[in-house]
């Protein structure tokens, strides 16, 4: 009992201090601009805003993510212009105010600033006046949560193609690896480059990211992590070690890529469909369609191939699997390499929603935790589960609180099922001593 304490306080302290100690600039109260563009409650994705000092130099740009947000740094307290390019509007959709297309807006000491862009119907636009403007109608509570919802599905898919590769390699390995958000941002990062910097189409792109991915994960065990296991080291120990290369990559990110986000160069703007009360983009439903086709592969593979009934031996006792004749190293270098190509397809649907950031697996990792507690640890269905209910869950829960503390309800998560059932939804109770 002392020795599961231990570990559950040690995975605790050390997933706090990697929330508290990310770079400085992602926390600081800097000064900026930000805002949510939506119609009818619906975010509209792909449009480009731009700012400009008051004398009109330029400080920079974004494109809304798939959530409608977006956000510009400035470099301090002044005046600023706002400025939204209509062109790249969906081609339904116009400005309310056609000669408000363009905001001045005033930024105070350690202020972030929302501005706000009215959007209708096209043909339905007036001028300042008010004149020609029809009202449109409000979506119903239920219209909105349907809509969540759906954003919650494909969140909550994102997160479990993460949560599956930590929790198979949790469960085969005992470590819980804190550096797992950055083999999203990895994947992410290689495509963006063979995309954005290469010139490949982003599907060839992609499956390079992938194939990548799954390569850097098998070496990442082959000469690092393995070395370790066979050292003897302590999972505390190489628990904390995750945490310092966490650390490394994230910064590694941020020097090779910048500290300003970027979206991939296909699949920008599209204009959504609707499908009942809700509003999805093509690229939406194709990387939800990709997400469940991969979930069930390795599903399959897990229950159907002797690699997966191998890999489960060993999860459930790898003494006795290695005593059975099951080569233990091997099948924990193919979860490995199945863990960081899966992570690689993870950070590449997410970097299809939103911008590209060299911070976009860290914020997404907390997610991944409480979705793997929620499941139950080690399992892999589990970790399926219990990330479509945190996807769910921090999306509705945004028609009663506001979309900044969304995540909030993931601590929540954590807390109330390490208090009512710590072994998750689909774990098993161990009996100690």
């Amino acid at each position: 009992m002392r020795r599961a304490v231990i570990a559950f306080t040690a995975f605790l302290g050390g997933l706090i201090f990697l929330l508290a100690s990310g770079t400085p600039a992602a926390w600081a109260e800097d000064e900026s601009l930000r805002g949510t563009l939506q119609y009818q409650g619906r975010p509209v994705d792909g449009v480009k805003i731009s700012v400009t000092s008051e004398d009109g130099q330029p400080i920079g740009e974004a494109t809304t993510a798939a959530d409608g947000t977006w956000e510009i740094p400035v470099p301090g307290p002044g005046t600023y212009q706002v400025t939204i390019d209509q062109s790249t509007l969906p081609p339904d959709l116009e400005l309310r105010l056609k000669d408000r297309a363009t905001l001045t807006l005033e930024v105070s000491e350690g202020q972030q600033r929302t501005a706000l862009f009215a959007l209708v119907q096209k043909g339905q636009a007036g001028d300042t006046g008010g004149g020609g403007r029809q009202a449109a109608a409000e979506p119903s509570m239920w219209e909105q949560a349907a809509q969540l919802a759906f954003e919650g599905l494909n969140l909550g898919l994102i997160i479990a193609l993460a949560a599956m590769g930590l929790s198979l390699i949790f469960g085969t390995t005992g470590l819980t690896n804190f550096a797992h958000g950055e083999l999203l941002t990895l994947g992410a990062l290689i495509a963006y480059f063979f995309n954005g910097t290469v010139g490949l189409h982003l599907i060839p792109a992609a499956i390079i990211a992938v194939i990548l991915g799954g390569a850097l994960g098998y070496a990442q065990d082959r000469f690092f992590w393995g070395k370790l296991r066979k050292r003897g080291t302590s999972l505390i120990a190489m628990m904390i070690i995750s945490i310092g290369m966490a650390l490394f990559l994230r910064n590694l990110f941020l020097f090779l890529f910048g500290g300003e986000g970027a979206p991939y160069a296909d699949y920008n703007a599209q204009q959504g469909i609707q499908i009942g009360p809700v509003s999805a983009t093509p690229k939406n439903l194709w990387a939800m369609a990709i997400e469940i086709i991969v979930l069930v592969i390795v599903a399959l593979a897990l229950l159907k191939t002797r690699t997966g009934k191998a890999a489960r031996a060993v999860a459930d006792n790898p003494a006795l699997a290695a005593s059975s004749g099951i080569n233990v190293d091997r099948v924990i270098r193919i979860i490995w390499t199945v863990g960081g190509a899966v992570a690689a397809l993870a950070g590449i649907m997410l970097g299809l929603s939103q911008n590209l950031n060299y911070q976009m697996g860290f914020h997404l990792l907390l997610l991944i935790f409480a979705g793997v507690t929620l499941g139950g640890l080690g399992t892999a269905f589990g970790a399926l589960v219990g990330s479509l209910v945190v996807g769910l869950f921090i999306q509705v829960s945004t028609l009663w609180v506001p979309t900044e503390m969304k995540n909030v309800g993931a601590l929540l998560v954590l807390i109330l099922v390490m208090l009512f059932r710590p072994q998750g939804i689909l774990g098993r109770r161990e009996r100690i001593g």
